[in-house]
């Protein structure tokens, strides 16, 4: 277990940027996003939520897949991935770097995306445990440990300090080459400090949600039920819940013509918009009722029943934070009996 001040953390960011790309959380604009680091940027990094993800990272918004040249009747295909370099996204929080494991199981399986798969064997993750959790988290509800995040490497921030350490071969080779910032640290002022973290989840107003109300074994009571109509009949469709959230991973791909070339590109999509896997047979979920359920059905229900239990949520609370009609997915577990007394 290693410290370091935190007023020294100007030079660990020098350090690490000089070694691999820095990813961190920045504040621009009077928002914080995930962004790389450069000298001056106004580091954030104990913003408890950016607006995005890191996700963004390792399943860009926008990422080019490949190139067409056409030359009458022949057609040059131009591959445009390249070998993806080591870099270090720094202090992801403990729901985000379960999302991971959520995006994993899509595009680390057969047929493995090969762009996703290039970013995350080169990604060197630095978690940071959650010394202020907000009223909008419930990521206890999905067992997941807001004082103890996984990643190469766990962070803690205990009054004046970062507390550092090392979980993986590539958290310690890094470790290694920056341990000159840092001196001995104590691990029973880590564990004060996560047994405190424990105790304000505890008390959040979201603690007593329980997952489990959505059982899979009526789902199709569930999927039936005349909830949804109430549920949703303030939802516009803006797709908001879609692009804050860590385990979203639908996307469009799409064509346009640069010149002499055909550019083929994959950006974000949301299956709140009405024209989302609309086909030469029209929408299958021609209703926002529909569009509304499917999203929470596939979060709650489907995804858990095909990934041995494992939700796809995390419960960051940014929906909660986030839908402009005050729509989010703790309302619907809500609405299905899924709060303990």
């Amino acid at each position: 277990m290693l410290k370091i001040d935190i007023s020294s953390l100007p030079l660990l960011y020098e350090k690490i940027a000089s070694l691999y790309p820095l990813v961190l959380p920045i504040k621009k604009a009077n928002e914080v996003n995930y962004d790389k680091y450069s000298n001056g940027a106004e580091v954030s990094l104990f913003t408890l939520k950016t607006n995005k993800s890191p996700k963004d990272m390792f399943f860009p918004q926008t990422e080019d897949l490949m190139k067409f040249k056409v030359d009458g009747q022949k057609i040059e295909i131009i591959d445009t991935r390249k070998e993806a370099q080591p870099f270090v996204v720094m202090g992801v929080k403990a729901c985000d770097y379960k999302a991971f494991e959520v995006l994993d199981r899509v595009f680390l399986v057969d047929p493995i995306d090969t762009y996703y798969k290039t970013k995350r064997e080169a990604g060197i993750i630095i978690t940071l445990a959650c010394d202020r959790p907000e009223e909008s988290c419930f990521c206890k509800a999905f067992n997941i440990d807001a004082s103890s995040p996984l990643g190469d490497i766990t962070t803690w921030k205990v009054g004046d300090k970062l507390f550092w350490k090392a979980n993986t071969q590539k958290g310690k080779d890094l470790t290694e080459k920056i341990k000159d910032l840092f001196t001995e640290g104590d691990e029973k002022t880590v564990e004060k400090a996560k047994q405190e973290i424990t105790e304000t989840i505890s008390k959040l107003p979201f603690s007593n949600i329980d997952v489990n109300a959505l059982s899979k074994d009526e789902m199709l009571d569930t999927f039936k039920s005349d909830k949804w109509s109430k549920l949703s009949e303030a939802c516009l469709g803006c797709g908001t819940c879609t692009f804050v959230c860590p385990t979203c991973q639908c996307f469009d791909i799409r064509e346009f013509n640069a010149n002499d070339k055909i550019m083929r590109f994959r950006c974000w999509d949301s299956c709140m918009y009405k024209d989302f896997t609309k086909t030469a047979g029209g929408q299958p979920r021609p209703t926002q009722m529909q569009r509304f359920r499917q999203r929470f059905m596939h979060k709650l229900v489907y995804y858990p029943e095909n990934n041995d239990g494992l939700y796809s949520c995390v419960g960051c609370g940014r929906c909660v934070k986030k839908c402009p009609s005050h729509l989010n997915i703790v309302k619907v577990i809500k609405a299905f009996g899924g709060e303990k007394k």
